[in-house]
């Protein structure tokens, strides 16, 4: 589809370009993406069924765990399914509705992946630092009330972006240059001064995972020091283990995270490379976080051998 130029500030339908200057080989990119996102929802569906009908995974942990497969299942369902539609149909057409919506449900999502992430380390803190009250500390009650708090904090704090973008007067293209629509690319287009909306982003972007991410890096800092005064090499090592996986998944999230928001606003990279980033970063750990908690926590490893009728090893 053409791009168009618009003379009305107001409007009802945005198009997708998908990737830029890829176009040619949209089907092949369709591939990685399908694959994974296929294994995302296997994997995630899967950590779900164990987590609810095994009763030794019912801890805090795995159940935080559960919150975040729960959340990497919609955010990938919230954008792959569009971008298959542009890869394979040049189904490029998307409603404003359907944009706002999709840009309130990826930036509320990730951040509540974010604050699952807080509340992981959270509690291998209690665990680590602070042992003989980790069941009174985190009760189930705590847990719930905890995950509530994370969900409260995503729709509230990003609630507003959909109305601040909904009245922009775009007049000049409505085609946007992603797979999906993006709250930055949108302000982009605004042929208006959004210094403002721009600011106002920053911050909620630092108190939401700027600020989770310095939480998470306080409580490791805090388990390392406990860890480092157990008396024994064992007992350290055993302890450290107990965090790998969540370190691991931590990396998967937050680095690609980092790439996409300053380079949207500070960066100048080539946009297929940015827009392939920013694919990563929805895609890939939706689809790691299950593989990493599988291989590394022994509780669903084993659980996972003993469906399959391999025994371990």
């Amino acid at each position: 589809m053409e791009p168009s130029n618009w003379t009305s500030p107001h409007h009802s339908t945005f198009i997708l370009v998908g990737i830029p200057g890829l176009e040619a080989v949209h089907v092949w990119i369709s591939i990685p993406f399908c694959s994974i996102y296929v294994l995302s929802l296997i994997g995630n569906s899967l950590l779900l069924a164990l987590i609810k009908t095994e009763p030794t995974l019912h801890e805090p942990m795995y159940l935080f765990l559960a919150m975040l497969a729960f959340t990497d299942v919609i955010v990938s369902t919230t954008t792959v399914p569009k971008a298959l539609c542009i890869f394979w149909y040049r189904d490029q057409v998307i409603h404003i509705n359907a944009c706002l919506t999709q840009i309130f449900l990826i930036h509320c999502l990730t951040t509540m992946e974010s604050g699952f992430m807080l509340a992981m380390a959270f509690d291998r803190y209690v665990a680590i630092c602070n042992p003989l009250r980790h069941s009174a500390i985190l009760t189930n009650r705590a847990v719930a009330k905890i995950g509530l708090g994370i969900v409260m904090k995503g729709a509230t704090l990003l609630g507003p972006h959909p109305f601040l973008l909904k009245w922009l007067p775009y007049c000049t293209t409505n085609v946007i240059s992603h797979t999906y629509c993006e709250f930055m690319v949108l302000v982009k287009l605004a042929c208006e001064n959004t210094r403002v909306i721009s600011v106002y982003s920053l911050i909620i972007g630092f108190l939401t995972g700027g600020l989770d991410f310095i939480l998470i890096v306080l409580s490791y800092i805090l388990i390392l020091r406990a860890v480092f005064r157990l008396p024994s090499k064992e007992a350290r090592l055993k302890s450290l283990g107990t965090c790998s996986s969540h370190v691991c998944v931590m990396l998967v999230f937050y680095t690609p995270a980092a790439f996409t928001f300053l380079s949207h606003r500070f960066g100048h990279v080539a946009p297929y490379v940015h827009i392939l980033i920013t694919n990563v970063y929805l895609l890939l750990p939706p689809m790691m976080n299950p593989i990493i908690y599988g291989v590394g926590t022994p509780g669903i490893r084993q659980r996972v051998l003993h469906i399959l009728g391999i025994k371990p090893v």
